[in-house]
């Protein structure tokens, strides 16, 4: 492995600052009022006498080899002033070993450890190397390092204590041209080269100098100044995401924050799922940009702006690869937003698809998914209420199927799914803050596990999900999904009742439990869950699918969507209509007048008994008794659509969007989305020129391609 010497102000290219001998003098008496007003500080600050207390978790294992974590777009820490914040514990004194750094030799910011010392560097203008030194910590203890600088000093802070101080100049740092785009290591200076050897936990950087006070906070694993943190890696996220890399044999790298790269057009991504031995060629197939049910919401409405933020999976032309997108549509101007792109989740797995909250003030909170407990999950904030231009990272993790919701007076309650060694099993995590999260907490793990969708009603949320029979008659158990079970809460997920009010022990680990609204399994009947939706009074109605078997084509008809509503003493159970496959999606929308709508792909499409088909609105006016098909929305199509997916607080001229693609074959992917009218737009798949907002494409009904 590739070592090299490091010193304060080493190499050909960096000098010493230059001090005469009265200057040297000033500096003496500045660093030692400097270094004196700290320790008054902490005098004045008991705690920070105090002994130092532990990480709040374990922290993440670094092999002095190839460990290290890269972010990418190193623009959002050309910073000044900054502080650097983390947990270590060495397992030997080879040097150096570097905690964090930004270009090569020192060149922007480092903080590094050597058998001797700790060493903050920085590299000012003019090739003048500046440096603070303290004495390196013991081995195998942990010890929390601080590092600020402030326009004019570089301090050191070891376990909350001033330990160094060191007089820098007031010249911006070197971060012109390509030198300000260097990406930032954690845990090495570069990949592969003077990585650490121990373990680090809860990484922060800050772009403002932390008081001692402040540096105290952080250390005991507060928040101080939660608005200036650019980054934060706890070690369960740096664990998750070292995992993941390695599994899949690609360097480590974390996904960066700050202003988001544009797009040149709405494509979605293409997946397919569990090939056949037929001309069906997959389980489920297509263009599956608005994929799955589960991950919801997707789009909301807000009328303070007059817009409807979405997300979606999208791809670049080139390369069918999972991009997290987001973009929105601006009601009054009747144009969509040039699509941003989140992160790349390095996957072609829809099920990695990301998910859309928005907090009281408007900002976006993203939700991005991974497809089982192997993947990391991440969840991002917009820096700006209802804007998409930059978005902030708050949290590494693993979820899958996720559904975050604002619940009015109890914050945030997040509904995804842990991956046990039986399946898939449905948890609630809550917030009452937007940033300390409860621990998850199972809600049923019934045999090989569940599926769920949810939607809020005021301060009630309620979720409806299946199970999986350990006894099924095919395998895997996922492929046989039946019962239907509901349960709902009414204080932001702390308890759980069913749809008469009792109240649920959790997690349900029966299939014969309280929540049960209908038996299917008896009779070998599969259920595919769509979507959930509430009357005026508060009443769920669940939107779902009944199959004879997992498998695409005619033998398992028919399959047929129907209607489970709570009349408040019983489940009736209604059919809309037939489809010709298990993974048509239908949603339905119950509105303020009583009518009830569905939008969804239940006629045959150019690929048949494939995923999807054209799309059809159908309107009951008597809860679900009589349905009428009112208007085919696309015909003609080249290739079938998908998963017309509803916003929450859907606004009538963006009432559903969804994406096409061939069902048989891998195609490119478009997007559109409809009026509540009938009126069917594409957004525009190429973008020509540089506008921010671009006109949506009318699709006529008569030739939906």
């Amino acid at each position: 492995m590739q070592k090299r010497s490091w010193t304060a102000a080493a190499g050909p290219s960096h000098t010493t600052l230059p001090v005469t001998p009265s200057s040297a003098f000033k500096s003496c008496v500045l660093i030692t009022l400097k270094v004196l007003v700290l320790l008054l500080t902490c005098v004045a600050h008991p705690l920070l006498c105090a002994a130092a207390p532990q990480p709040a978790d374990s922290g993440a294992p670094f092999d002095g080899e190839t460990n290290s974590i890269r972010v990418d777009r190193g623009e959002r820490f050309n910073l000044m002033p900054l502080t650097l914040s983390v947990w270590v514990s060495l397992n030997d004194y080879r040097e150096p070993q570097v905690l964090f750094n930004r270009g090569s030799r020192a060149h922007l910011f480092t903080l590094y450890m050597t058998e001797a010392r700790i060493v903050f560097v920085t590299d000012r203008a003019h090739d003048v190397t500046v440096a603070a030194t303290a004495q390196r910590p013991p081995l195998r203890t942990w010890t929390h390092l601080a590092a600020t600088y402030d326009g004019k000093h570089l301090v050191l802070y070891i376990n909350g204590r001033p330990a160094a101080s060191q007089r820098a100049p007031a010249e911006p740092p070197l971060y012109k041209g390509e030198a300000g785009k260097a990406p930032l290591f954690v845990g090495a200076e570069a990949e592969g080269l003077n990585p650490v050897s121990g373990r680090m936990a809860d990484a922060r950087i800050y772009d403002i100098a932390l008081t001692p006070v402040q540096v105290q906070a952080a250390m005991a694993g507060r928040e101080p100044a939660p608005d200036h943190i650019v980054l934060k890696l706890s070690g369960e996220e740096m664990r998750q995401q070292m995992r993941s890399d390695k599994a899949q044999g690609r360097p480590i790298r974390y996904i960066a924050n700050g202003e988001l790269p544009t797009a040149d057009g709405f494509r979605g991504l293409w997946y397919a799922n569990q090939p056949s031995a037929d001309e069906y060629k997959f389980k489920y197939s297509g263009g599956l940009a608005t994929y799955p049910q589960q991950h919801t919401p997707i789009a909301v409405y807000r009328p303070q702006v007059q817009k409807t933020f979405f997300v979606y999976g999208g791809r670049s032309a080139e390369s069918n690869v999972l991009l997290h997108m987001v973009s929105y549509y601006d009601h009054a101007a009747g144009k969509l937003a040039r699509p941003r792109v989140l992160l790349n989740k390095r996957t072609s797995d829809a099920h990695d698809n990301p998910t859309l909250l928005m907090d009281e003030q408007g900002h976006l909170w993203i939700f991005s998914n991974a497809h089982g407990s192997a993947k990391p999950s991440y969840i991002h904030r917009s820096r700006k209420p209802y804007d998409i231009t930059a978005f902030d990272h708050v949290l590494t993790t693993n979820f899958s199927y996720g559904q975050p919701w604002r619940i009015d007076g109890h914050g945030f309650v997040f509904l995804h799914t842990r991956y046990s060694s039986k399946g898939r099993v449905p948890h609630v995590s809550t917030s009452a803050n937007e940033r300390d999260w409860s621990a998850p907490r199972p809600l049923a793990d019934i045999d090989a596990g569940h599926y769920q969708v949810s939607w809020p009603h005021g301060k009630k949320l309620g979720t409806a999900f299946n199970y999986h029979p350990a006894d099924a008659p095919s395998s895997p158990p996922l492929n046989w999904r039946t019962n239907l079970y509901y349960m709902e809460t009414h204080d932001g997920g702390k308890t759980w009742q069913n749809v008469q009010g009792q109240m649920l022990d959790l997690p349900l680990t029966e299939p014969d439990n309280p929540a049960l609204a209908v038996e299917f399994w008896s009779k070998k009947t599969l259920v595919y869950l769509k979507n959930v939706q509430y009357t005026g009074g508060g009443r769920p109605v669940v939107l779902f699918l009944n199959s004879r078997g997992y498998e695409a084509g005619p033998k398992n008809d028919p399959r047929t969507l129907r209607t489970a509503r709570w009349t408040g003493s019983e489940w009736e159970i209604r059919d809309v209509t037939t489809t010709d496959n298990n993974y048509d999606f239908a949603t339905l929308y119950i509105e303020e007048d009583g009518a009830w709508r569905v939008i969804g792909t239940t006629e045959p499409g150019p690929q048949r008994y494939n995923t999807g088909g054209e799309v059809a609105m159908w309107l009951s006016q008597d809860q679900g008794r009589n349905w009428r098909k009112v208007e085919q929305l696309t015909r003609d199509s080249e290739y079938n659509h998908t998963y017309p997916r509803q916003p929450l607080d859907a606004h009538p001229d963006f009432y559903a969007l969804w994406a096409d693609g061939h069902a048989r074959e891998e195609s490119m992917s478009r997007l559109y989305f409809c009026t509540r009218d009938g009126q069917v737009f594409r957004m525009p798949p190429k973008i020509e020129g540089d506008a921010e907002l671009v006109d949506p494409e009318p699709i006529e009904a008569s030739n939906g391609s």
